[in-house]
């Protein structure tokens, strides 16, 4: 998609909707395809520098493996993503050089000196695949054929029967099993045929190619999710501030070239817990202070594991992607124990007012304090709402779903007449309806017309013949937050 915000004094080169949201004028959203969150992982088992499509904890294991020790992150966070309720999760697997599959070799039956005519390797790198072995023996049923049967840390995963004669035969048969998501098989040599009976002999080589991830790799996946389509972002656990900077200007690229996604970030573990814990996350939120970056200030605690704020986000991520967009994620109930850190009541006042994503134990559960976003000061054209996860999320979606409405039905499609454009704004406000009636905008105070500053005989300026110029007047909703009461006592 083509957009991004525009200016009078330089106008866009390129075919597109820009949209500008200002105070007085912002616009808003129609329910769409929304709540897809992205998060880069670490693991010792699936495939490395793709996209995998993530809905559900089965899937998670499937692609990535249960395995949370020597530095993997892929289970908790996409567990963390899919408890907060994304509608779906990409995952993206980083990997350094020393990232490499397990192997072995097997040998055939001829007389003299063995030769090995077979290699199975693991599908993908990883120190799982260490966790493999093979058996080939003869098939208990039919003496004429063989059966390799593949074990991960003795549970069987799959068996495979073939004839004998051929190697090339017996590599087909393994690679081209529908079943098959372990090892991929390729001829060495010819030999006889027929491969020497094993018992529980082990792949080995297999490296996750974890130890040396810098923040390079981070930034070269950040490039990798620009082809993808997702709402929200999240780390997996990291927490290196530098990182975090690159990520939230990464962030304000993107926004400016209209595209709306929103960060969700966190610190440490011992940055979360420590004395000044406040001000550590205070200073993250002035470092970012934007609306398209969520700043997490505590961690939790889930079965009696503690979690850091940075691992939390996938969770804040999950949650923010997977509401509505009339709804708030204040107050939202979350599934932990307890946080790692609880605040007073003044700090968690001074949370609100400095930008931190907060979830605090009330005594009964776990939630969330208040949907704010980093954004301190306010910057020209923004007020306080600008500072709430809900209006941004309401604002990307209405410029999502009006870019991808144009682009569709209107640009390089239809005449800019007359005619053209009042069909443009009798959509636009169709739309606008649809928003009211789903309670994100005020049903009294909605409008689109043709800008007044180019139409009509107050016009400043006039749009050229491809330019159309549109002016929104909407008044976002929002949640009941705050309740004051009077109790009179007669």
């Amino acid at each position: 998609m083509v957009g991004g915000n525009w200016s009078g004094a330089e106008m866009p080169v390129l075919p597109g909707m820009y949209m500008n949201f200002q105070s007085a004028a912002t616009s808003a959203i129609q329910p769409g395809a929304r709540g897809v969150v992205v998060v880069p992982v670490k693991s010792h088992w699936g495939p490395i520098g793709e996209f995998v499509e993530i809905n559900s904890e089965v899937a998670a294991i499937e692609a990535y493996g249960s395995d949370s020790a020597n530095g993997a992150t892929a289970y908790t966070t996409l567990k963390f993503g899919l408890m907060g309720g994304a509608r779906k999760l990409l995952a993206y697997r980083l990997a350094d050089q020393h990232a490499a599959e397990s192997t072995l070799a097997l040998q055939d039956t001829s007389s003299g000196s063995a030769v090995s005519v077979l290699k199975l390797d693991a599908k993908y790198a990883g120190e799982r695949g260490n966790q493999f072995n093979v058996t080939v023996q003869a098939n208990l049923v039919d003496q004429g054929l063989m059966d390799l049967r593949l074990y991960d840390a003795g549970k069987l995963l799959r068996t495979f029967t073939f004839s004998t004669g051929s190697v090339q035969a017996i590599a087909d048969a393994i690679n081209n099993d529908p079943n098959n998501k372990w090892i991929v098989a390729s001829k060495l040599a010819d030999g006889n045929g027929t491969l020497a009976k094993v018992s529980n002999v082990p792949l080995s080589g297999g490296h996750s190619g974890i130890d040396s991830i810098t923040n390079a790799d981070y930034i070269a996946a950040l490039a990798a999710f620009e082809t993808q389509e997702f709402n929200l972002v999240a780390l997996d656990g990291v927490s290196e501030s530098s990182l975090l900077v690159s990520v939230a200007s990464w962030v304000t690229r993107l926004r400016q070239e209209g595209k709306g996604v929103i960060a969700v970030l966190g610190g440490s573990l011992a940055d979360d817990t420590a004395a000044d814990a406040v001000s550590k996350a205070s200073a993250r939120s002035a470092i970012f202070n934007q609306e398209g970056v969520v700043n997490v200030g505590t961690g939790v605690q889930l079965g009696g594991v503690r979690y850091s704020s940075a691992q939390t986000a996938a969770y804040a991520a999950g949650l923010i992607a997977g509401q509505k967009l009339n709804e708030s994620t204040t107050y939202a109930a979350a599934p932990f124990e307890d946080v790692t850190r609880r605040w007073t009541r003044s700090e968690q006042e001074h949370a609100v007012k400095q930008g931190v994503f907060l979830l605090v134990q009330d005594g009964r559960q776990v939630k969330v304090l208040r949907g704010v976003n980093s954004l301190v000061t306010l910057k020209q054209g923004q007020n306080q709402a600008w500072k709430k996860v809900r209006t941004i999320r309401v604002m990307d979606a209405i410029n999502s779903d009006l870019q991808r409405t144009v682009e569709d039905s209107y640009i390089g499609k239809v005449n800019n007449t007359a005619e053209g454009r009042l069909a443009l704004l009798s959509a636009c406000k169709e739309y606008l309806r649809v928003l009211a009636q789903s309670g994100v905008i005020d049903s009294t105070s909605y409008d689109v017309m043709l800008d007044p500053h180019y139409y009509g005989e107050a016009a400043e300026q006039q749009p050229e013949p491809d330019q159309v110029f549109i002016q929104w007047n909407a008044s976002l909703s929002d949640v009941m937050e705050q309740i004051f009461g009077t109790f009179n006592v007669q």
